[in-house]
């Protein structure tokens, strides 16, 4: 028969929005031992399980923070009160807290006197689904509030257990996804083996209870660094207009494999776990409303059952490269690769290229490695990395009325090189490479190109000089390192494509525009790059970029803002880094932001062409 051997939760904080599967072991008819699910429809050898969740109703709702949730409130906002936004985001733990998130609740007001008008579906889509108002009365002591009656319950059973607690039912199968409703409230699961054909119960009731459950974090959103209303016209030296402007986000969105509680530590676990941090970076995602979305680290089970039908709700059609599986030996559906997306109202695909960098480490040593080292120089270079490029056409013009049937092709290329930091080698080959094929694609073309990614290079080092450079000094210290000799000589480690990085451009040509003294101290002196794209207790630096060909493309940027640069200058961030007692939200992923490294995001405006 079929019997319950263990029962317990993925998570010990149950969160809005964000579905629990319970862990439930098994020891089958036959002996074995699965996770997998017997339900009520599909019986084995005429047993199977029946599930229930319940929440507590004796529990005191209290009121607790929206932008830090496992803290309780201790003030509240009234104009959210008069704008009618949502009760459960009206709350903060301390004018400290109030203060730092002030830009987006202000944001919040707003949205809600266009909502009111909308029927909320602008409101969802910003804000997104984890955060809806709660309801019932938070008797917390600070002002009493009652919010409007919720939507009754589907499952209105109510049960009483042996010491007396209420619990009313609220599931009947073994996922569950925690609403508004629950807050502050415990929930439990419970799972027992029945008969099939009797619907009798066999053996006892397994039970497990959560913590009381959270609202979703709500992260302050980013917004476009401020700069002098001249600054762009200034950019346009012939002084032409342009109607064709289009947004680019590129974002390494941490994979799941990755996201563990040994290399995040600092991290709650429950803010870890794929179903919180899926939703999280979804909602971020979409706040964009980027035109282009160029995401690494994307698994590939990720991709088919998440990302690419719920970017398709939002009018994006969606690209994938998975990386080569020669090096990885884990479960092929959580091999991560690189994903492109691009709204079909503005843009349609043209074509695909898939540079797959084991291929061409296996045509390097063909051509130039002895035979002898052939299996030594593949070790090195085999690192199952990819690009993904996209060539896409704009279905908005700015040739204007001279050339009426010119088509405004775009090339977009995505790419997570190779991590390992002894390898300096690869990544500047893997780099070189990719380029390469961009070039023969520009020659077939000339058309603007966008070259995105985590490069996981800094800047000055060769990948990156390579890249703004289009060639390295003959003396960079990175060509030391060069076992299988592939990057000499360095005269041909070079490109002819007009690349630019579109945030140390920015920063270069708004000079003193860019505002604050905060906000310089966000961008190095030297590089002009921002100071960090990737910040963990372990690494804060940049190894994220957007490049561009300059010829092309102006760019405009959105500052990097994120919890570390709102809350704290650069220079605290780095000194509190090496302090034994280190600050939970200065470094990332956290529950405010679900990926280590930071999104960046350009918006462009396609140069007019004049006919010659």
């Amino acid at each position: 028969m079929l019997t319950v051997l263990r029962v317990h939760l993925p998570s010990e904080i149950p969160v809005v929005g964000c579905e629990i599967t319970p862990y439930v072991l098994l020891r089958q008819p036959d002996g074995s031992i699965s996770n997998d699910d017997v339900p009520e429809s599909t019986p084995l050898n005429g047993y199977c399980m029946r599930y229930r969740w319940y929440r507590n109703l004796g529990d005191q709702k209290v009121a607790i923070c929206s932008v830090h949730p496992t803290e309780p409130a201790t003030l509240q906002c009234l104009v959210c009160l008069k704008e009618k936004v949502p009760i459960t985001k009206s709350y903060h733990c301390s004018p400290r807290c109030f203060s730092d998130a002030w830009q987006h609740h202000r944001a919040l007001h707003e949205q809600a006197k266009k909502t009111q008008t909308q029927n909320g579906a602008e409101e969802e889509e910003v804000f997104g689904r984890l955060n809806s108002s709660g309801s019932g009365n938070f008797a917390s002591g600070l002002s009493g509030v009652t919010s409007n009656s919720g939507p009754l319950s589907v499952y209105p059973t109510t049960v009483v257990d042996k010491n007396g607690e209420a619990w009313s039912e609220v599931g009947l199968s073994r996922t569950y996804t925690p609403t508004a409703e629950d807050i502050n409230h415990v929930l439990k699961f419970e799972c027992i083996v029945i008969e099939a054909e009797t619907r009798s119960n066999i053996g006892n009731v397994n039970t497990v209870s959560t913590s009381r459950v959270i609202p979703a974090p709500s992260p302050t959103p980013r917004r476009m660094i401020p700069v002098n209303g001249d600054l762009l016209g200034q950019l346009d030296l012939d002084g032409r207009t342009s109607s064709g402007t289009f947004s680019v986000l590129s974002y390494n969105i941490l994979s799941d494999v990755c996201a563990t509680n040994e290399a995040y530590s600092y991290c709650p676990t429950w803010a870890l776990s794929w179903p919180y941090r899926r939703q999280n970076l979804l909602r971020e995602i979409i706040g964009y409303h980027a035109d282009i979305i160029c995401l690494q680290e994307v698994q590939n089970d990720h991709f088919e059952e998440f990302f690419a039908p719920e970017l398709d709700k939002h009018g994006y059609q969606a690209l994938y490269k998975k990386k080569t599986s020669e090096v990885y030996s884990g479960n092929p559906d959580t091999v991560d690769g690189c994903a492109t997306f691009f709204r079909r109202d503005r843009f349609s695909h043209v074509k695909k290229y898939e540079v797959e960098f084991n291929k061409a480490a296996q045509s390097l040593t063909d051509v130039a490695i002895q035979a002898g080292q052939k299996k030594v120089a593949l070790s090195r270079l085999i690192k199952d990395n990819i690009a993904l490029i996209v060539v896409l056409e704009a279905k908005f013009s700015n040739y204007g009325t001279d050339n009426p049937g010119k088509r405004q092709l775009i090339c977009v290329a995505n790419t997570h090189v190779n991590v390992h930091h002894e390898h300096k080698d690869v990544k500047l080959w893997q780099v070189h490479t990719l380029l390469k094929g961009l070039e023969k694609i520009a020659v077939s073309a000339d058309i603007p190109m966008l070259v995105c990614g985590d490069f996981n290079s800094v800047p000055g080092s060769a990948p990156h000089a390579l890249l703004a450079n289009g060639k390295l000094e003959h003396l960079h210290p990175d060509l030391a390192v060069d076992p299988l000799g592939i990057l000499h000589p360095t005269h041909k480690i070079t490109h002819q494509l007009p690349l630019v990085s579109a945030y140390s451009s920015f920063a270069r040509m708004a000079g003193v525009s860019l505002g604050s003294d905060q906000q310089r101290r966000r961008v190095d002196a030297t590089t002009h790059e921002p100071l960090f794209t990737n910040c963990t207790r372990d690494f804060v630096g940049t190894v994220d970029y957007i490049f561009y060909t300059g010829i092309h493309l102006f760019p405009d940027i959105r500052s990097r803002k994120s919890i570390l640069a709102d809350s704290l200058s650069v220079e605290s961030l780095l000194e509190l880094l090496d302090e034994e007692n280190l600050r939970k939200n200065t470094a990332i992923p956290s529950p405010e932001w679900s990926s280590d490294h930071i999104a960046l995001l350009a918006e462009f405006r396609c140069k007019p062409r004049i006919r010659r």
